[in-house]
């Protein structure tokens, strides 16, 4: 299969396009910089020069190929304005490229965030949350699962809130950063809220898997740890840069404070069942001992 793959350069999209080509499959990438060109190159990927924004481009990569995954989401969390602009633009993305699949039967994968349901880890069968600081996304991943009965086999793979590898990634690579550069290996609240994760190369085997055989309009969790606690991932992070370890004000965290702050343990027995999928790699505490201080 010809695959169209957006944010085919970043953490989880080049486990995603490694796990397709050495699968038999082809991949197109989008790639919006030089240097995201050589690297998608470099990896065996065909590169297609633009970014979310350039929605001609994403047509004709969907047009080219025999499924898209979509993993492409902007970078800037600096602000609640920042996180609605890139919401809003990866919006008009997908949108674009369920036009462009509608009436094809062809695959069409994107990605969403594992749901949070108060007192119970949450389930495939949960519906994302539709408000909130990325509520938006849950909207626009809702309307694109809805084209399942317009001729596109629209599937959703929540991530959970770390996506890992090599001790980077996710909200526990946020947690890093910050620790970095603050000197205190901080955590919102009491610490014992649980926030879900998986290797990024298990994600990858996923993305694969709901892209060859997962029925239009459904979605699976890449969940592989239900839920770590945060002063535990923390105290990792302490122990590798050799910082002290204790609450910070969920301010320090911008707008991604309350999702920080929130109890959010996943399953994903469903999608194991369903797709035969098992993840292989290290757990989110084991991972991070790749830390380097």
């Amino acid at each position: 299969m010809r695959v169209f793959v957006t944010g085919g350069t970043g953490l989880i999209g080049s486990a995603v396009v490694a796990e397709l080509l050495g699968k038999g499959h082809t991949v197109l990438a989008l790639a919006r910089s030089d240097a995201s060109a050589q690297t998608a190159g470099a990896a065996g990927a065909e590169p297609l020069r633009g970014g979310l924004a350039d929605l001609d481009v994403l047509r004709s990569g969907a047009a080219r190929a025999d499924g898209v995954i979509h993993l492409a989401f902007g970078n800037d969390f600096s602000s609640p304005e920042a996180l609605a602009r890139n919401v809003a633009e990866e919006t008009a993305a997908l949108t674009a490229l369920g036009e462009e699949l509608l009436g094809s039967d062809r695959p069409l994968v994107t990605v969403s965030g594992t749901p949070w349901t108060p007192g119970r880890p949450s389930t495939e069968a949960d519906p994302v949350p539709t408000d909130g600081p990325v509520g938006g996304r849950g909207r626009t991943v809702t309307a694109i699962l809805g084209l399942a009965s317009h001729g596109v086999r629209a599937t959703s793979v929540r991530l959970p809130r770390t996506v890992h590898h090599d001790g980077t990634g996710g909200f526990a690579g946020l947690l890093t950063g910050i620790a970095r550069r603050s000197g205190t290996s901080g955590y919102p609240g009491d610490g014992t809220q649980r926030w879900p994760a998986v290797h990024a190369l298990d994600a990858a085997v996923l993305f694969r898997l709901a892209l060859e055989k997962a029925e239009a309009g459904t979605a699976w969790h890449a969940v592989a740890d239900e839920g770590d606690r945060v002063r535990d991932i923390a105290a990792v992070i302490g122990r590798r840069l050799g910082l002290p370890v204790g609450p910070v004000p969920e301010e320090t965290y911008g707008p991604l404070g309350p999702i920080f702050t929130t109890d959010q343990p996943s399953s994903s027995t469903r999608t194991r069942q369903a797709l035969g999928w098992e993840p292989e790699h290290p757990g989110l505490l084991a991972d991070l001992e790749n830390i380097r201080p």
